[in-house]
């Protein structure tokens, strides 16, 4: 039984991400991982004068740091006991995954802009956009939340599906911290355009190939959606996923356009700047709140096939 466990610890932490979603009220790896970015922001910039040698020794040791506290846990859990060792490495690996969540916050703005509480939705967007959202009507809400879904499949579910694989939990823990430096100080704005770019040039690497992947993936999904489409997912994907000032997020964000037959994307107002970014999906009529439902469908399709892609690479690299 012991030599199974480990087979085990992928579904088992899919599972529960399934079944339980995100726990607000119990301690979460990520929100560590954001007090120790906040706390060692100040050393390295005191410590290191050159500002993109100082942001790149600050990412670094926290991935290096945080990969190796992971491996030590983890690994001396299972040292303990087979059965101690399954349960911290799949709970931990479970505190990776998010698609639970993305489905429920987004479900949520669909129920609200389904009751006609047009405000109460615009602001559950704000919570999870970072856009200007203030002029937002009820599609231009619907539109954001499609992308999101679109985008963070990725981020969320997908490239700590693919880390995990290569490198069970030690490694997708290592990329939430990746991902979550980047959501903190990786901004083009006066305080973090050079301290924040290895953190932003990193999460852009270690995204590269899930984006990639994800594309194949989410065109196997719409097969098991009402009205979607596989052909337009790749094709869209292919002729448009480069056009987004992302290197990654277009193809997720492309291949969800072409799978529903929406328009994404396109020119949104950031910090009270407008920016003119180009439509993905751009031959497709515009999002609707009926959309927002789909989305969710293709997101967990896209997810089950992921799940398993990931647990099969595990096995073949075991």
């Amino acid at each position: 039984m012991a030599d199974l466990l480990p087979w085990l610890t992928l579904p088992a932490a899919f599972a529960l991400d399934a079944l339980i979603g995100d726990p607000p009220r119990l301690p979460h790896p990520i929100r560590w991982m954001g007090r120790a970015i906040e706390h060692s922001e100040p050393f390295w910039r005191r410590t290191v004068a050159s500002e993109r040698l100082s942001g790149l020794l600050f990412a670094a040791s926290l991935i290096l740091g945080c990969w190796l506290v992971a491996l030590l846990v983890i690994g001396l859990a299972w040292k303990a006991h087979a059965l101690f060792g399954f349960v911290v490495e799949t709970v931990l690996l479970f505190y990776c995954l998010s698609a639970k969540s993305l489905r429920q916050a987004a479900l949520e703005i669909d129920r609200l802009l389904a009751a006609g509480e047009v405000d109460r939705a615009r602001a559950r967007v704000r919570m999870i956009v970072g856009r200007d959202v203030d002029r937002y009507g009820a599609d231009d809400i619907a539109r954001a939340t499609v992308e999101t879904v679109a985008e963070n499949v990725v981020d969320g579910v997908l490239s700590p599906l693919f880390f995990a694989a290569l490198g069970g939990a030690p490694l997708a823990l290592a990329y939430k911290m990746v991902n979550t430096l980047d959501s903190m100080v990786g901004y083009k704005n006066p305080r973090y355009l050079l301290f924040g770019r290895a953190a932003a040039r990193i999460d852009d690497a270690a995204n590269f190939l899930p984006a990639r992947l994800a594309v194949p993936l989410i065109a196997l999904a719409a097969r098991r959606v009402e009205g979607a489409s596989s052909r337009q997912a790749l094709d869209t994907a292919r002729r448009e996923g480069k056009n987004h000032a992302s290197p990654n997020a277009g193809y997720p964000e492309a291949a969800f356009a072409g799978a529903l037959g929406v328009r994404l994307n396109g020119p949104n107002v950031y910090h009270g700047v407008l920016v003119d970014k180009p439509f993905l999906g751009a031959g497709f009529g515009p999002v609707t709140r009926a959309h927002i439902a789909r989305a969710c469908r293709l997101m967990t399709w896209t997810a089950v096939y992921g799940g398993l892609a990931a647990w099969l690479l595990s096995r073949l690299l075991a």
